[in-house]
């Protein structure tokens, strides 16, 4: 099999498993790693993310990753610059991003209109995933292979987030803050705009037209004052979200992203979370109930959660690559797989 040419764009806390998971891919070939911080410029890709080095280093220079005519782009910023993906685009590389462009108003409206122009333009396609929304999206959606009838999806993520280390996520999702006043509710509505396309991107696998998707938000707050080392919650405060949509048709909501989100247990309201990270619901002939629970090796540490975000990105480059040109849906790139027989064969 010829090697997918691949380029690393940033190695944040995402960025830096991805690129991990390029290097250990023998299907793949490192060929440039875009810096965001200009102390990483000139950087080995391999010391970066915690690899022997491999002779890439990482630049700033944009203009000369386009010209290494790489096949790929893993793209993992925490903020889109939406220039870099429509240059990448045009210049023909398929962008497979962890990256929801919600700092840009979402994949909707004119950003859509120009991100498809530059597919077009450069026959690139642009695929978005992660572990949620992306990859659970993609298998529920699967799990109806086996249903005459699917009336309603719901999807309910339960999760321990103390330990990922974002105070700035934490804040616009208004934990740490007090109630749930218009502006707290319009800034969690617009970091959740990706979980909306995610309900929007089900139903089109569906064939399901929505009438409607709506925003629902509730808070449990803080019993005690709880440091976790990067943020305080203050008694009182908001520590726990309940957020998600509902997509609607014919009045019924008919497809639910839920997401339970607590970075404390002590709670005045008393909520109870699920060990399972995800509980699925199929309301279906016949229906489905599945919970999801990951196990994580003794060594990981709390950033490597986010080895759940980066892999399904890494993983779908073979299909993004044999998909067509665009903005592509959960249909158009199916099941992304760990090369699994590749990394023993690679061991050996």
């Amino acid at each position: 099999m010829e090697k997918l040419r691949v380029i690393q764009w940033t190695t944040g806390k995402v960025g830096k498993l991805a690129l991990r998971a390029i290097l250990d891919d023998p299907r793949l070939d490192l060929v440039g790693v875009y810096a965001w911080s200009p102390d990483k410029v000139g950087t080995d890709a391999g010391t970066l993310c915690g690899r022997p080095p491999c002779g890439v280093a990482a630049t700033d220079d944009v203009d000369a990753l386009i010209a290494l005519k790489a096949d790929t782009v893993i793209y993992t910023p925490f903020m889109a610059d939406l220039d870099h993906a429509l240059r990448l685009l045009e210049a023909g590389v398929d962008v497979v991003s962890t990256n929801l462009f919600f700092n840009v108003g979402g994949v909707k409206g004119e950003t859509k209109e120009r991100l498809e122009a530059a597919c077009a333009s450069g026959g690139s396609s642009l695929y978005i995933t992660g572990i949620s929304p992306g990859w659970i999206n993609t298998m529920v959606t699967a799990m109806t292979g086996v249903c005459r009838d699917v009336r309603k999806i719901s999807i309910l993520e339960s999760a321990d987030c103390s330990v990922y280390e974002s105070k700035e996520t934490w804040e616009a999702m208004g934990i740490s803050r007090t109630g749930t006043t218009p502006e707290i509710a319009e800034m969690a509505k617009l970091w959740m705009m990706p979980a909306e396309e995610a309900v929007q991107r089900m139903a089109h696998a569906l064939e399901y037209t929505l009438d409607d998707i709506e925003f629902f938000l509730a808070y449990a707050t803080a019993s005690q004052t709880v440091d976790l080392g990067y943020m305080t919650i203050e008694k009182d405060t908001n520590a726990a979200v309940e957020v998600g949509w509902n997509g609607r048709l014919d009045g019924n909501t008919i497809i639910q992203m839920k997401f339970r989100w607590y970075l404390t247990k002590h709670l005045n309201e008393g909520w109870e979370f699920s060990d399972d990270q995800y509980r699925v619901l199929i309301d279906g002939e016949p229906g489905i109930d599945t919970r999801i629970r990951f196990l994580p090796p003794d060594h990981w540490g709390n950033h490597e959660w986010d080895t759940m975000t980066a892999l399904p990105a890494v993983n779908a480059a073979f299909n993004v690559r044999d998909a067509r040109p665009g903005i592509l849906h959960l249909a158009d790139v199916g099941l992304p797989r760990a090369p699994a027989g590749q990394w023993h064969a690679a061991r050996e």
